[in-house]
């Protein structure tokens, strides 16, 4: 199988040594992939032209965090590679909803080589259609991201996401929209549109959601008030969110963003709605 290997040298876990160690690995199991190693999504799509040309069997291994792993997602051909995770980010979402639980770990699942087909959701605006492989956050959750300082990425890992989420405390924005289903419409303060269960590291948002599984969760925030946003935290934080009744939960294969709320998805914010949002099964394989 060829093989390739995507290196964000950016990521938070990266150093030249774990790397390293990662290539020594990998060719002891007699796995000799292409490396690319990439800074940006223009960079990643641009080395994906040649993965997308290949007929043969592909097998593309991803070493970085969950953005690295959306802008490979989003430059792959569907339904064409088998796709690997060895997690190298700040909270490594991706990694801990198909049990990959180190870099160690992942390299000898990829050995093993056992996978299963997933999905990813797909978001759709006047300017462009991105997928995503987590989720997709609309409102208050999308200007957190968005109000992210980037360096303090790496330097705070998700300690820059809680600055961010206290500056938006302060500067508090009461404006809703509404969230739309073939079934039902709902209006909303945020919106996180769930394609799997975990958010944020390792806390269950959505229990219930899976890449494996057909269809995506949306779990609304309908109230606009700081205190509602406070208990929902601590039931996040005590894994208690699947019980929390201030959250509305919708199950569906699409959905209707109404209004121009900021949006994000795999933790980089992407734009602002009006959008669609909808799923591609069997996007692809992946290595569990």
């Amino acid at each position: 199988m060829k093989t390739y290997l995507f290196v964000n040298p950016l990521s938070g876990h990266y150093s030249d040594s774990r790397f390293q160690a990662i290539l020594d690995q990998l060719h002891s199991d007699g796995i000799t992939p292409e490396v690319f190693r990439v800074h940006s999504p223009a960079e990643i799509a641009s080395c994906c032209t040649s993965v997308n040309d290949g007929s043969e069997n592909r097998l593309v291994i991803v070493a970085g965090g969950d953005g690295t792993i959306n802008a490979v997602a989003n430059a792959l051909k569907p339904g064409t590679i088998t796709l690997a995770i060895l997690p190298l980010g700040t909270s490594n979402v991706l990694a801990a909803e198909i049990g990959i639980s180190s870099i160690g770990d992942g390299l000898k699942k990829i050995a093993a080589g056992a996978s299963r087909s997933f999905s990813v959701g797909v978001l759709e605006t006047k300017e462009r259609t991105l997928r995503f492989l987590l989720m997709a956050g609309i409102g208050l959750d999308g200007a957190v991201v968005r109000d992210v300082w980037p360096p303090g990425k790496r330097l705070l890992r998700q300690g820059a996401y809680v600055l961010s989420a206290l500056k938006s405390a302060m500067t508090w924005d009461t404006s809703v929209f509404k969230l739309s289903t073939p079934e039902a419409d709902v209006t909303c303060h945020t919106a996180i549109i769930c394609n799997a269960s975990r958010y944020g590291g390792d806390f269950i948002l959505s229990p219930g959601s899976s890449p494996f599984l057909p269809g995506l969760s949306a779990v609304c925030i309908t109230g606009n008030t700081r205190r509602t946003y406070l208990g929902s935290a601590l039931d996040l934080f005590r894994n208690r969110a699947g019980v929390n009744k201030d959250l509305v939960r919708i199950h569906a294969s699409c959905f209707e963003v109404h209004g121009k709320h900021p949006i994000q998805i795999d933790g980089d914010f992407v734009g602002y709605g009006p959008a669609r949002i909808s799923e591609c099964n069997d996007f692809a394989r992946i290595i569990v």
